[in-house]
Order: C-alpha cells, then structure tokens, then sequence
C-alpha cells in the first residue's frame, strides 16, 4: 500500500462500541455496512483456542502424496539445452499431469481440509525450501464440516445472531471455511477483487466473514478497500443516472438502495472450465466490462486490526492485501455466507466450488446456518 492510503481505526471501533453482546449489529453498524461495504467488529471473539488450533493442524498436515509442484512459481520452466527432444516431450508430460493433479486437488476440496503451499515455499526442484509450518498458504475449505473447533465457532450463536441482524440472506448457507496463513516474509499478495467474483449466485448473495487470528497490521498483510465501491455513486440524478446492466446485481430492500445507491454487480466470475476443453482447471467468464469500480490504490483505506476482530465483507466491495513482508505471520480464518433459498438466488454448476454427488446424482447443499449439520467427532480430522 502506498503511503498517502488512509489507516483506518476510530470510525470502526466506535462503531462496534456499542455492539450488542449477543453478536446482533446495531442500527450505526449496518449503515456503516450498508454505506462502506465492509464493517470492522474489534474484540468480537476470543482468537485463543482458534489460532491454537489453526497452527496445530499446519504442524501436523502430512506432505505424502500432496502435489506439491502445483504451486510452484514457475521458476523450473527454463529449458535445459542439454535435453534431447524426447526428454523435453516427458518433461513437458510430468508437467501437465502434475499441474492436473494440482486442479483436482483444488477443485475436489469444498467438503474436504486439504492444504495450500505458499508458492514461494516451493523450490525449482518441486520440493519445500523450509519448514512445513512456514510453507502453508491456507486450509481449506470445509473446516466448518470436518474440524470441531472451526464447526462450534462457525455455527455459534453469536455469529447466528449477527446474520439475522444484518438481513441478507433469508436462508444463509456457510462455504468456503479455511485458515488462510500469511506466513512471514513469503505470504503472498492477494490482488484487488470482490468475493463475489469467486463464489457466484444469480443474483450475487455472497457475504464474507473475516476472523483475525493475530493481530494485521500494514506490514504483515492486513485488508485494504475501497470504500463504497461496491455501490454506483449516488449523484444526484436518481436511478436512471445508473447504466443498465446485462447481468444480475445484487437485490436489497428498497429502502437500502434509496438510501445508499445502487448495488454494482461484478465483471467476470471464477468457473471451471468446461468439461470438453483440453486444458481443464478453471478460468474467468466475463459478465459485464464496466460494472465494477476501478480500484484506487491511493484511496484505499488500509484496516489495521487486532485479533479477534471480524470483519464483514460485501460480496461487491473492492479489496486486497499486499504481501508479507514481516517477520510476523497473519493467521486469520474465514468463511462465506450466500443465499440459500432457491427462489432468491441460484448457485450453479459452473462455480469452481461444489459439494460432491449424494447417490441420487444430485449436489449435496451447502449447510445451513440457522440448522447446522452434527458436529464432527472431537478426534479431530
């Protein structure tokens, strides 16, 4: 982030002053949301037992028959002019399995913990340059189904209580739970982009909570967005001022949209590429070309917070995080909330996220949060 940025800290925590214990927003808090796109709750949980947890389950994740290569930074693809042409085709064929084995890794991962490696972590001869606990980018991405911490954290009644407060979802689904790392000195950046991008409904529903684990500061990694972009400016002119768009924006109360303007939608959205295309994995489809904001890096706000803060996060608004460039990691644990309910908005099979087949071929659901599923065994994973 550059200099001239805005740190944010006295408007969000006064915010969050007069929260409610039971975990419901406050009438200040939800126009803080509704108007910004994102709302920073210090002291919102106790981060202890958590980050406990997070760090046990890095120290004790196995590296048998994990790919990885796959995340390499692709600093072994130099050829080497000694190679026959033969060895360059066998060369080039362990380099498209690995890479399909790495695909599946991450597309069969919605109801599974698997682990991520940092692509620095990775060295040109597809082995870890450090220690395992220093060389995870993020667990992921059903720790709400599979670990018991994550689980009771997840469908607490506190958190139960705040998405009622904030009126979004008529029948919230939790996805996407993972421990994201940070690690010191090589967490990697994660560019500007919206949630929505990467878990789409139609029309967009998603809603990101963001729990810090460690305290994020500047130099370790924390957010940074782009206030109000989630919305088109209001100036004055009324709602025909705002261009038409080709694809779905997200749908609120009237009375939010009179208040505060319209909801954007996105440009392009995350999908697996169809099954008929040779190269597989994922790719992006564009949607709109001029719906979403242009992200401002000088008016950016950067948002410092201490651990166990939360933060809400609009599927619409713009955000990042620059890399970490501390001796410090910056341990926080996230999941999405989306709509539900079938007559509101559609997840659809073109997502890179999916719940596996059940024995009638179709999808399993993502789990609800107001009837979460049985806790899993207190064992662990």
């Amino acid at each position: 982030m550059t200099p001239t940025a805005t740190t944010s800290h006295s408007t969000s925590a006064s915010a969050s002053a007069s929260s409610s214990s039971s975990g419901a927003l406050t009438p200040a808090q939800l126009a803080q949301f509704h108007r910004e796109g994102y709302l920073v709750l210090p002291r919102f949980f106790d981060p202890t037992a958590l980050l406990a947890r997070a760090k046990d389950l890095v120290q004790s994740f196995s590296l048998e028959g994990h790919p990885l290569t796959t995340f390499s930074t692709g600093r072994g693809d130099e050829e080497d002019a000694d190679l026959t042409v033969a060895d360059k085709e066998e060369q080039q064929r362990q380099k498209e399995k690995k890479k399909h084995v790495g695909d599946r890794y991450f597309l069969e991962s919605g109801d599974k913990v698997r682990f991520f490696l940092e692509e620095e972590a990775v060295g040109a001869d597809g082995k870890l340059n450090r220690d395992k606990s220093r060389a995870v980018n993020k667990v992921g991405h059903a720790l709400h189904l599979h670990d018991p911490y994550f689980h009771d954290f997840s469908f607490s009644s506190s958190l139960q209580n705040l998405a009622r407060s904030l009126n979004v979802h008529a029948d919230p689904r939790v996805l996407q739970s993972m421990i994201i790392c940070k690690q010191s000195s090589i967490g990697g950046a994660v560019p500007h982009h919206n949630d929505s991008t990467f878990l789409y409904t139609d029309p967009p529903s998603a809603v990101g909570f963001w729990f810090a684990l460690e305290d994020c500061t500047r130099t370790n990694g924390c957010l940074s967005f782009l206030k109000g972009s989630h919305r088109w400016p209001k100036d004055g002119t009324g709602a025909d001022s705002v261009p038409k768009p080709s694809a779905p924006r997200p749908v609120e109360d009237e009375e939010i949209t009179a208040e505060y303007g319209t909801p954007r939608g996105i440009n392009a959205r995350f999908v697996r590429r169809e099954a008929a295309e040779e190269e597989g994995g994922t790719t992006f489809v564009t949607l709109e070309q001029n719906e979403e904001a242009d992200w401002d890096e000088e008016g950016a706000t950067l948002e410092e917070c201490e651990a166990g803060s939360l933060v809400l996060i609009n599927g619409s608004v713009l955000h990042q995080s620059k890399k970490n460039l501390s001796e410090k990691s910056r341990y926080i644990y996230t999941f999405h909330m989306i709509e539900g309910d079938p007559t509101r908005a559609h997840f659809d099979e073109r997502n890179w996220l999916q719940m596996p087949r059940g024995a009638d071929g179709k999808r399993e659901p993502f789990s609800q949060l107001y009837h979460p599923p049985a806790p899993p065994a207190r064992s662990g994973l």
